[in-house]
Formats: C-alpha cells, structure tokens, sequence
C-alpha cells in the first residue's frame, strides 16, 4: 500500500508513464519495425516530412521515425550498462575504508579525490580514446568515469552507517566485513544509491549521445540516437526533424529516468526479512547451526556478577575521559550512574559492555563479569566464541536511541530474532515466535503483527520497549540501561522504568542504570554511583543520598533537581562552570574549579575515593560531614542562565572566599 503512494502524485504518475513508454518501445520497437527500419529506397532519398515518413528519410532512403524508434534499445541498454558500471564499481570505491581497513581505505579515497576533481565527460572523453571507439568500449568508458562520483556519494553514506551502534553491535558479534557491507551497509543505503542511479542513468544517455555524436560511441552500421543526431546534422537546414526528432527523444528519456527515481525514493524500501537484502528467501542448509553455550558461570566470594576494577578509557593524545573506575555490581543489585555530560558514564557502560573500539584504548586492572574476565584477551577462537556467547546472552544492553540502534531497513521482528538464532541455534520460525513473545512480555500490543513492522512504525517508547525486550530475549544476568528515557515524556519515561524493573524481578538480573537524572535514579536503583571528569566521586546507597551526601557535587546535583518544594519565583539552581575536559584534566579534584568549598590541597592532590559510612565511598578532601537534608548555601548557585561565564567564575571565587 505504501508504494501506492507514487500513483498520487501527478509528477510522479507522468514519470512512470513517461519511463514505461520508453521502456515498451525499447523492447518492441526492434521486433516490430526492425526490419523495415533498415530497408532502403533509393528513390526516396533525403525526403523530406511526409504522410509516409513523418521525419523523413535518409542518403539511403531509410524512414527516420522508425530508425529513431528501434534505436531506442541500443541507447537504453548501453545507458543501463553504463550505470551499473559506474554503481558497482562505486560502491566497491565507497567501500573500501570497511573492507580493506583505515590505511587502505584512506589510499583509496586519495584517488578518489583526485579522480572526482576531473570533469566526468573529459575523463569519459579520454577513456574512450584508450578504450578505443564503439559502443562497449564507450559504455565502459563512461561507466568508469562515473565511478568516482558514485565512490564519494557511497563512502559518505557507508561513513555515516558505520557509526551507528547496531553496527558495532554486530562487529562485536564477529560479523565478517563482508556479511557486514551486505547485510548493514548496502541496504540501509539503498534509497540515496537508487535516486542517484536513476539520475547517472539519465546523464549516461545524454553523454552516450554526446560520444556519439562526436563519433566515439556507436558505429554504423549499428546506431542509437547520437549516431542519428549526428548523420542528420548535414541537413538541418533542408530537413530539422532528422536531427531533433532523436534530440528530443533523449530530453524525454533522459527525464523519465530522473523523475521516476524522485518518486520511488519517497517510497522505496528495502525488504530484510530472513534470506537477506530484498527478501530473497534462501534454502536453509542442510546441516542445522548448533547453538552457542556460554561457559557457566562462576561466582565469586562477594556473590558479584560484575567486577570492574582500574578501568581506564584513553583517547589517541592520551586523554582519559574514563579514569580509574571501580565498580561492583552483585546479583539481582540495581546500580545508578548519575553525572553531568561528558562525565564518563555511556563511556563506562560501554568499556565494560565490550563495545568500544578503535581509536579508543580500553585499560582494566579486571573486569570480571558472570566469572569471565573480559579485560584479559582471549586465547583461543574458541575462548572468544564463549566470550561471544557470553556477552549475547547473559549480558543486555539497553541504549539511549533506540533509532540509531536498530537497523531502520530490517523488520522488528528480525532483529530482535536474531539474537535466538546467533545464540540459541532457533529456527527463523522459533526465533520469530520468541521475538513476538518478547514483545509482547514488554507490553507492546499485537505483537505478532508488529514484528512485521519497521523500526520508524514505531513511537519513541514502543522502540524503547523493543530495545528491553531485545536484551532480554536471552536470560540476562546484567541488564546495562543507557539513558533509557532521554527524550520520552514522563508517562512514558514511568513505564519505562517500571519495565526495567518487572525485568529485573521477573528474570533475576541486575540493573546498571546511567542516567543524568537523579530523582530518576533514586526511584530505581539501590546504590547511586556518582561520576565526574571521568572518575567515581561518591557511591552511596539511593534511600541515604538526600540526607547523607557528602561530596559538594553530588549535593549540587540534588540541589539541581526542582521538586514540588522549589520556590518557582526563583531562578532554577545551576552549577557554576562548566565540566572539564577529558584533556585538560587538572592537577588535583578536577571539581575544584566549580566547588565553593576548595581549598589549596584541592588543587595540588587528588582525593582518593575512601569509605567514610557504612555502603558509602568519597573521594574528597572536604566532605560535607553535617548533612542537613538539604543543599549548603555556598555549594549551589542560583546565579541567572544568562549570566556569562566569566560572571560565573567571579561568583565561584566570593562564595569560596565566604566558605574559607
């Protein structure tokens, strides 16, 4: 039905109509008038329009309407040609970064350049001369000349897939570059390559008919309307027609091509059910895959899923934005990271979750998850098949856009499958119908029908839902919920929340909850972890963490959260400052520069993160010891918003002047 949608737009219609003609004379034209199309009259030469030839007819006596009409097939067909040259060898060109690696690809994108900097038609000129003339040579000619164009358009587009995280997901999951290009590349850039493909095809008609004109491209005794345009140029004077009639069947042709791509465009889809691009379906093989088992997990003295010890993040120029973080989730545990942007939390979450790749550097004292390490590399393939296996199945992870992290061209149902059939050795019917109960356990309606449906079908919660129950199709021990309800409104950021929750009852796991929130955090979590400039700066449990707090950040995070309470005649309390830089960390508390309460031994030593309270850790070298149930005057600002920076930084040099 949505590919009905074409037949409502008149542009669209008239296209169609336009490229179906062509299409239908190309292919009837030589078997109807064929023949006569070659037949000679030596009495009728050079005639001019009449009733019996409409254009007129040739030196030899030849109808010219009839020859303009049979030459149509030559003219499509090397055009066509031409273009698929141009589309495979481009996508191999735009490619070439994925398959052949950074130093490869950056050799071949340097000719690209060079190449795209060159006027297609001269280059086309040039090749035609090497190539030698005719019509295969000349199709091959101006296939390569566009190859260049096709190669940036697609290493744009392949650039901008390769970031998004299903991709990463699935060079995680040890997919093949290329499985990765065919599966996750090419069809979710498919709509941008057909536009362009059907606009190259109506610039290769044009710059056949140029070749040909100029004599390069098709030679007699074959012709196409180039080689027309240019026999008839000698009369243009006595007889126009027999110039412009094949002019004006390229203009037409060459539109038709155009216009129809605009107009799939807008409906074109890409099929991803299972047999891959296009929904060809492929035989199953004969031998059934056996599922993966992940190694049984051992568990430790503490009763800990998660162990994460010294985990550092490095950038290439030796910035850290994750520093020295240590973190201890235990079973059925539900642990909040809370923090400022750019404090280090997705970055964690991500390290632990095995996801980061190049040019980050991962660095760990130990990560310990289910018994396995996972900062120790793996020794053998089948090491890294159980780490695999491991990571799909007892490990979720629940990202902050579900749009970016599903692939847009494959259905619901497919990828939440996939993880069945990777890591349980199911049957595509199996796996569907584990995928429909899955989101059906998320409260996601009809799900049998929805798992038919693509990922924009979707509103922002359901995909967020789709995201919980792709993690739990398995039976996680650790579900890691990035940001799960950034973007949402509140009734769905409730449901959400409470679903993280039924999940962690229902199937026993543990939650590590990152959010910048923290009145969100306090509804769901147990303990509260509290980062900042890439470090933990206090732990404490989440029903202590209004009335015990004691690191001046964390209470100026609380203070930053309006409640029923807050005096809305007032300016909402900010932060003074701004956070810092992975790379320009200073000596010392890195919050020292925004904290009303530093001293100079703040900004010589880093304070060590100690255990002050029962469950609760500082690392700071003034903690707030007197809790008050509320937020010290001189910790929060409640400076206006639009109060520049320096105005700011005076106002945090007064209220350290008052705290000492």
């Amino acid at each position: 039905m949505r590919r009905l949608a074409i037949l409502r737009s008149p542009l669209a219609l008239g296209a169609l109509i336009m490229l179906a003609l062509v299409l239908v004379v190309a292919i009837l034209a030589p078997l109807l008038w064929g023949a006569a199309a070659v037949e000679t009259d030596t009495s009728n030469i050079n005639a001019a329009p009449s009733a019996q030839h409409p254009i007129g007819t040739d030196a030899v006596g030849r109808d010219l309407l009839l020859r303009t009409l049979v030459a149509t097939q030559l003219t499509v067909v090397l055009a066509l040609g031409a273009t698929a040259i141009a589309l495979v060898l481009g996508v191999i060109l735009g490619a070439a970064p994925l398959l052949l690696g950074r130093a490869g690809g950056r050799l071949v994108i340097a000719l690209v350049n060079i190449a795209v900097a060159f006027p297609g038609i001269l280059l086309a000129l040039f090749l035609a001369t090497v190539l030698g003339v005719g019509e295969w040579s000349t199709m091959w000619a101006i296939g390569i000349a566009g190859a260049p164009s096709f190669g940036r358009f697609c290493q744009t587009l392949i650039a901008g897939i390769l970031d998004r995280d299903y991709i990463a997901a699935a060079r995680i999951a040890g997919l093949g570059r290329m499985r990765l290009l065919t599966r996750h590349v090419l069809p979710n850039i498919a709509e941008p390559l057909i536009v362009n493909a059907t606009i190259a095809a109506g610039g290769s008609l044009l710059a056949f008919a140029g070749l040909s004109f100029l004599g390069l491209g098709v030679q007699a005794p074959a012709y196409d309307w180039g080689r027309l345009m240019l026999e008839g140029l000698s009369r243009i004077y006595l007889n126009p027609l027999a110039a412009l009639a094949p002019g004006i069947a390229v203009v037409i042709a060459g539109l038709a091509f155009n216009l129809t791509g605009e107009a799939l465009a807008k409906v074109y889809s890409v099929s991803a059910m299972p047999g891959g691009m296009l929904g060809i379906r492929r035989r199953a093989p004969q031998r059934r895959r056996q599922p993966q088992v992940a190694p049984e997990p051992a568990q430790d003295a503490a009763d800990a899923v998660l162990d994460v010890r010294g985990l550092r993040v490095e950038l290439p120029d030796g910035a850290a934005p994750v520093r020295g973080v240590d973190l201890k989730v235990h079973v059925q545990d539900a642990v909040g990271i809370v923090g400022e942007s750019g404090s280090g939390k997705s970055l964690t979450a991500l390290a632990i979750a095995q996801l980061l790749e190049e040019p980050l550097r991962v660095h760990a004292d130990a990560i310990r998850f289910a018994g396995t390490d996972l900062a120790a590399a793996p020794r053998t393939a089948q090491d890294l098949a159980q780490r695999r296996a491991l990571l799909g199945t007892a490990m979720a992870m629940v990202f902050q856009d579900p749009m970016t992290s599903f692939n847009p061209t494959m259905r619901m149902g497919v990828q939440l499958a996939e993880v069945s059939r990777f890591h349980g050795g199911m049957s595509w019917r199996q796996a569907l119908q584990r995928a429909a109960q899955r989101l059906g356990a998320v409260s996601i309606t009809d799900p049998e029908r929805r798992i038919r449906q693509y990922p924009h079908e979707f509103s922002g919660g359901m995909r967020q839902r789709a995201m919980i129950a792709m993690g739990v199709m398995a039976a996680p021990r650790l579900v890691i919920a990035d940001e799960p309800t950034t973007a949402l409104d509140v009734t769905v950021q409730k449901q959400v929340l409470e679903l993280l929750a039924r999940v962690r009852r229902e199937n026993g796991a543990a939650l590590l909850l990152i959010s910048h929130d923290v009145a969100v955090v306090r509804q769901v979590c147990d303990r509260i972890v509290v980062m900042y400039a890439g470090r933990i700066v206090e732990e404490i449990r989440a029903d202590r963490l209004a009335d015990d707090a004691q690191h001046p950040y964390t209470r100026a995070l609380i203070a930053a959260v309006p409640d029923m309470r807050t005096d809305r005649a007032r300016p909402l309390t900010t932060i003074p400052g701004r956070p810092v830089a992975p790379g320009s960390v200073p000596i010392g508390c890195a919050f020292a520069a925004r904290c009303p309460a530093a001293t100079a031994r703040c900004t010589q030593e880093d304070p060590v993160l100690a255990e002050v309270a029962p469950q609760q850790r500082v690392a700071c070298w003034n903690p707030i010891v007197t809790p008050t149930g509320g937020l010290p005057a001189a910790t929060a600002s409640t400076a206006d918003p639009e109060d520049t920076d320096d105005e700011a930084q005076r106002g945090v040099v007064a209220e350290r002047s008052a705290v000492r």
